[in-house]
């Protein structure tokens, strides 16, 4: 096919966007890319990546802050934000650019500009230079992605009150912090700026920090914070801000709002808002297809195809969990199942969640309390990091593995981690999910020493009863 005629029109080339028109190209289907801004969408450019970048320098320098734990000596420790900033920004422009050639070295043409559906296998695209055209294809798959949520009266300006877009490119280093919600995006930027000396203070409207979370990881997670310095309110909301030029003060309140609740007010010099993200579905012709959206985001069914014949949703702007490597998983699917294939559906039961503050949180499946819920008869199992022998000579020894079984079939539920290095050993339990293989296979599984990962293996053997280094 030529000109503007495609097998599949993406529109968004965020990592759903972007890995899905890699497979379509795989599988020999003419594909094009639609982007108005920049490849690798907001994980690459403004989340994901840049966040972890702007957290290993924290990581570093927390650790040069503690040289003498390692029997080492520094001096004059300390840190240029600008240039911390920068390596984050530098490493998101490789990237950016490496998306870029792997689009071009599968001949995924990537064209510029707003797109909009306009009837039946249509899509108006307004590109940046003003130039009007409209491509065609049988499937088209919107990949828009979502930007922050804002709450009356807390509206972001940008200057005192940041999403994380400001968050990312702080000009200065704040000397106070009011972090307003406690998920992954809010505990990974309060952590970024206590590690780096801010006084940081994050308000939960739920009874706990990190709520998707199981209760026992982020009650030792809320308890590592706070020695850490952090202050953390929960069961509270914010109901006002006032500012000057100097300062921001909050207005802070009991969740329940009832009468006689207690309030309190915060001075600080920022404000990040980190109370979730909404799904990018205006602008886009929903409103000319048979499309049913809920909550922000667009309804389809397990192969992402929506209401309106020939048109898919991957990714955030498709709902929740809202991960890049689900919206990638999902594109996959989409697209295969489109050119003949029989994939599986995504399990969305089986999607790891990783949070990249000090400690981190890793966790995929079912978490104690939801499964318990669930109708199971569970056990489960405990490993500390104090016992483990590469923890202690890691200098890591704050931290949890927990495993949750069904007791009766054996079947892992859930896996829960806080520590160092969770995010990387999480993909084990994945893995051990996606393969239904039971707590006998797994306590035979050889677990190489020393390492974390030993933990894992204890924490199934401590579920039934046999841990042995504990």
């Amino acid at each position: 096919m030529a000109g503007n005629t495609f097998d599949a029109i993406i529109i968004g080339g965020g990592p759903g966007g972007y890995v899905t028109a890699i497979r379509a190209a795989q599988l020999g289907l003419n594909v094009c890319v639609v982007e108005k801004q920049h490849l690798g969408g907001i994980c690459l450019n403004w989340g994901c990546i840049p966040t972890k970048a702007l957290l290993r320098s924290a990581e570093i320098f927390h650790t040069m802050t503690h040289a003498g734990d390692y029997g080492l000596s520094a001096k004059s420790i300390g840190f240029d934000l600008k240039k911390v900033v920068k390596r984050s920004r530098d490493i998101s422009e490789q990237l950016n650019k490496g998306v870029g050639f792997l689009l071009k070295k599968n001949k995924v043409a990537v064209i510029d500009g707003e797109a909009k559906l306009n009837g039946p296998g249509k899509v108006d695209v307004a590109g940046k230079d003003g130039n009007k055209q409209t491509l065609a294809a049988k499937h088209v798959i919107v990949a828009t992605g979502a930007r922050p949520r804002t709450l009356k009266g807390l509206e972001p300006d940008g200057k005192q009150v940041w999403t994380y877009f400001e968050a990312l490119v702080p000009e200065t280093m704040p000397k106070s912090l009011l972090v307003i919600g406690s998920g992954a995006i809010g505990i990974e930027f309060a952590s970024f700026f206590n590690t780096l000396g801010a006084k940081v203070t994050v308000v939960e409207v739920l009874e706990r920090i990190l709520p998707v979370e199981d209760a026992e990881i982020a009650a030792l997670a809320h308890k590592q914070f706070e020695s850490q310095g952090m202050t953390l309110i929960t069961g509270a909301k914010v109901t006002g801000l006032k500012k000057t030029k100097a300062s921001v003060t909050a207005a802070i309140e009991n969740a329940s709002g009832k009468p006689g609740g207690k309030k309190t007010e915060i001075k600080v010099e920022r404000v990040i808002s980190a109370v979730g993200v909404q799904g990018n579905i205006e602008g886009i012709g929903l409103e000319t297809t048979k499309i049913k959206t809920d909550k922000g985001c667009i309804v389809v069914d397990e192969f992402s195809r929506t209401d309106e014949p020939g048109v898919y949703a991957i990714g955030d702007v498709a709902g929740p969990p809202l991960l890049a490597h689900k919206a990638e998983h999902e594109g996959v699917i989409c697209i295969e199942k489109i050119a003949g294939l029989s994939p599986h559906p995504l399990n969305k039961g089986q999607i790891p969640g990783c949070t990249y503050c000090h400690p981190q949180i890793a966790s995929v499946g079912l978490t104690e309390d939801a499964a318990r819920k669930a109708g199971h008869e569970v056990k489960v199992g405990r490993f500390p990091f104090i016992a483990n022998g590469k923890a202690i000579a890691l200098g890591e020894t704050d931290g949890l593995v927990k495993t949750v079984f069904d007791a009766k079939t054996g079947q892992l539920l859930g896996a829960h981690m806080v520590g160092a290095e969770v995010t990387e050993l999480i993909q084990g339990f994945v893995v051990a999910m996606g393969l239904e293989t039971t707590e006998e296979e797994l306590m035979h599984a050889i677990f190489p020493h020393p390492t974390l990962s030993e933990m894992m293996h204890e924490s199934v053997l401590d579920a039934f009863g046999r841990a042995i280094h504990i």
